[in-house]
């Protein structure tokens, strides 16, 4: 809907989208395999072994980082519904009203939120506006550090303690 003389006259391409819509369509598509696996392992009634809401942090976050964040999110919150103690046949409207209805669930939906969307900083994948950025810098010849030179010099020794000491004042 842009007239092409704005496109020009901002230097606006569709690289840095092409880019990050092909990195997304292959992170999907390997990630469904674990993403499923976690799902068949809360709806068969087997025990993940992350049980408290730090555990969901951290667990949920660190795949957050190196997937994205939205069907992350989505996994683990269908895995704890799953392991719930609802009535055959429960929609999962029902199992979330069952899980924001108990302290503890609630806490739990508030880890794996937390963990999804704050870890998600933590790469350039994590989530897409970070490597549009990136992207789009590296297309205006702005330097930017390598995917491990951003998690060594700011994921690492920035954000990891601001995601520790989010865990330990609302998690702990």
């Amino acid at each position: 809907f842009t007239p092409r003389r704005v496109h020009a006259e901002n230097q606006f391409n569709y690289a840095p989208i092409r880019e990050i819509a092909f990195l997304f369509f292959g992170i999907f598509i390997t990630m469904l395999p674990a993403m499923n696996y976690l799902a068949h392992l809360g709806a068969s009634g087997t025990a993940i072994p992350i049980r408290t809401p730090g555990q969901f942090y951290f667990a949920c976050g660190g795949l957050s980082s190196a997937l994205d964040n939205a069907p992350t999110y989505l996994t683990f919150l269908k895995t704890e519904l799953a392991s719930l103690d609802a009535p055959a046949g429960a929609t999962d409207r029902a199992r979330v009203a069952m899980l924001l209805a108990d302290p503890a669930g609630n806490r739990i939906l508030v880890a794996i939120s937390m963990g999804a969307v704050l870890f998600g900083a933590a790469t350039y994948i994590g989530n897409g506006p970070n490597f549009m950025v990136k992207s789009i810098a590296e297309h205006a010849g702005v330097p930017v550090p390598s995917f491990f030179g951003y998690v060594l010099k700011f994921t690492l020794p920035i954000l990891l303690p601001i995601l520790i000491l989010v865990w330990w004042i609302f998690l702990r």
